[in-house]
């Protein structure tokens, strides 16, 4: 791996990075515990699941709730299946490999995405959209909602 030199004297002396000796690294990790993937789908699959609570009850129709249950699922089911796909490989040692791995995941999950999608007019009878399309976003911004919220994270001012 090459290193790029400072430019100039003022930078190589305002430069005030200093790498971590393995003690530190695993003071830093015990500190700032890794975000489990598992956690983010059950989040998600929690919070569609009130969304569709929450529709069927605005709305007094089953149908808008099961809509928003379902955009959930469109989002919940692929997100695991890539989780298990990525995470099944994750201690290779070749990163090209790792790479390969996790993009082929991500469009097995795009694609099941757009295979429930597809399937959502025959499997949900008197299908809302816009319910199917709440529900969907909701359970995507659960990501935000878990990066904001795990423990160890500094606010910045």
């Amino acid at each position: 791996m090459k290193t790029i030199p400072p430019e100039t004297e003022t930078e190589a002396e305002e430069s005030d990075f200093k790498p971590l000796t393995a003690q530190e690294a695993q003071q830093w990790r015990s500190r700032h515990p890794p975000l489990s993937v598992w956690k983010v789908v059950a989040g998600q699959a929690l919070v569609g699941m009130l969304v569709a609570l929450v529709a069927w009850v605005l709305t007094g129709r089953a149908v808008v709730g099961w809509s928003a249950a379902y955009g959930a699922l469109a989002v919940v089911a692929p997100a695991a299946l890539f989780a298990r796909g990525v995470l099944r490989h994750k201690a290779s040692s070749n990163p090209r490999a790792a790479m390969v791995g996790f993009f082929g995941w991500e469009i097995a999950k795009i694609m099941l995405t757009v295979a429930l999608l597809a399937a959502a007019p025959r499997l949900v009878p008197g299908l809302s959209w816009i319910a199917l399309l709440v529900g969907m976003v909701v359970a995507m911004k659960t990501y935000w909602v878990a990066l904001l919220v795990r423990p160890g994270v500094r606010k910045t001012d």
